[in-house]
């Protein structure tokens, strides 16, 4: 599909899965970029997603611009945040079972965004495309027996915002608005109509 190969830079298992489901072949790079060095403007959460995706792709564009193995490659990158309108910063990683609680609580019975920013650079020439893609979600009311149930499980604990939609809490989502796949971790649709340019 592709005439170039690309490098995923992300250790994401979930974003390394989207793009095998697409069938388009990759391979992980990933990079040490300091994403806590990105500050966060209350209601600009694309902007937010883009400047850190960016920051993950240029860390890896920089080990691998000179390797003649990778000139004819794109490196992609891309990062997720849970937004809850207004408030002060995303529902990041939860940071313990008491964090993870918090979050999903706060989610229970109302929508919120999950918002995916996506980085492109071609090695070659250095051309570089971004974009961010929204979807909302909306939760049922949860009570706090499956609130519990859930971060025990354990599934809560490497994702933004406690959850996740392709796992024991696809049960606690209603609806969503926009692109499913978004709300893994990767807006597969708009990333090859993205890539088909180069």
């Amino acid at each position: 599909m592709l005439s170039k190969s690309i490098i995923l830079a992300s250790a994401s298992p979930r974003r390394h899965e989207i793009l095998s489901l697409a069938g388009i072949d990759h391979r992980v790079i990933t990079s040490d970029a300091d994403e806590g060095s990105v500050p966060f403007t209350v209601g600009k959460p694309g902007e937010y997603t883009i400047a850190t995706a960016s920051l993950k792709n240029d860390a890896v564009y920089e080990v691998v611009k000179d390797a003649d193995e990778h000139k004819n490659s794109l490196v992609v990158s891309a990062d997720t945040i849970v937004y809850m309108d207004g408030a002060p910063s995303p529902l990041g990683k939860p940071k313990d079972r008491a964090d993870a609680v918090r979050m999903l609580s706060q989610l229970s019975g109302n929508s919120h965004s999950v918002v995916t920013g996506v980085v492109i650079r071609d090695v070659m020439t250095g051309k570089k495309s971004e974009f961010s893609v929204s979807t909302r979600v909306y939760f049922r009311k949860l009570s706090s027996d499956e609130i519990l149930r859930y971060v025990d499980s354990g599934d809560s604990m490497d994702k933004a915002g406690a959850y996740g939609i392709q796992g024991g809490a696809c049960s606690f989502v209603s609806r969503i608005d926009g692109d499913y796949f978004n709300v893994v971790g990767l807006p597969i649709c708009a990333l090859v109509q993205e890539l088909t340019k180069y």
